[in-house]
């Protein structure tokens, strides 16, 4: 479970998982945790409750009004909302191109957090 997993805006949040994400089904996650949430094979997973990131150099873009952190990783992307706490992380398979494509499906989980002020500049 993430660090803020069982906050209540969590709770809210995972309330607006999308029923699918880019034409793949929900799938189960092990341990199951309602502040985990996977699609497909192999799995685009979010989790509400992950840390706030704070300033980076790492790319920021505004999608549908939701600002995210984009960090490339060995098998994927990983994307965290900025200016959100408790934060929404994305975690998307390498392949899945362009990756930032697949984030409006996470809009309105991302919008039941609450902002702290901070955007992408």
């Amino acid at each position: 479970m993430p660090a803020k997993g069982a906050d209540p805006v969590c709770v809210k949040s995972a309330a607006a998982w999308p029923a699918s994400v880019s034409g793949r089904a929900s799938v189960a996650t092990d341990p199951s945790d309602p502040a985990v949430h996977a699609w497909g094979d192999p799995a685009i997973v979010a989790r509400c409750g992950v840390a706030t990131p704070g300033p980076t150099t790492d790319d920021c873009l505004t999608v549908n009004g939701v600002d995210w952190v984009a960090t490339p990783l060995s098998d994927g992307t990983r994307f965290v909302t900025y200016g959100r706490d408790p934060a929404l992380e994305v975690l998307i398979p390498k392949g899945d191109v362009p990756e930032g494509s697949l984030l409006p499906a996470f809009t309105s989980a991302a919008q039941a957090l609450p902002e702290t002020g901070h955007h992408c500049s």
